[in-house]
């Protein structure tokens, strides 16, 4: 495992988790499966969320869709590799509001390392807090409260489809 600084550190936040079930399945529950996992009233669309779609590509979104139609791209897909990895932008400013300048949004890798045939252990990190600018600490300070990167409703999706 490679040691970061004080500073690195300070400007990203991890969460891991262990979950019963085979890598394949977990990677594929935290990816396509998003919209059981995702807390509905975590998105930005206007109205109210109708789905969620995790773009299974390099150079895909995150896309949530509005019940009116609507559809917030707020992600970019960075690194797609099944089963053990995944990297996406996080596209959101410190107003929770899209971001379209790429130099100033955070990232997500989530890896997955199998620990036996039925169990996953996924490790999160969100990272380069900083780069969204004067009061990034707040945002830290969101994803890493226990409403940010609650990882329980993700392990709770993979329990109820094992």
């Amino acid at each position: 495992m490679t040691t970061q600084s004080t500073a690195e550190q300070a400007t990203s936040g991890t969460r891991s988790i262990v979950v019963e079930a085979p890598i394949e399945r977990t990677f594929s529950i935290f990816t396509d499966g998003i919209a059981t996992w995702w807390p509905p009233e975590h998105h930005l669309l206007e109205g109210e969320l109708a789905s969620m779609e995790f773009e299974p590509r390099v150079g895909g979104h995150i896309v949530d869709r509005g019940a009116d139609g609507s559809e917030c791209r707020w992600a970019r897909v960075l690194a797609y590799e099944p089963p053990t990895r995944v990297v996406f932008s996080w596209d959101i400013n410190l107003a929770w509001q899209i971001e379209t300048n790429p130099e100033k949004t955070s990232e997500v890798e989530v890896r997955f390392e199998a620990d036996g045939p039925d169990r996953t252990r996924v490790a999160l990190e969100h990272r380069n807090l900083d780069r969204h600018g004067d009061g990034w600490e707040r945002m830290r300070d969101a994803v890493g409260s226990p409403d940010g990167w609650n990882l329980t409703p993700f392990a709770d999706a993979v329990a109820k489809a094992s």
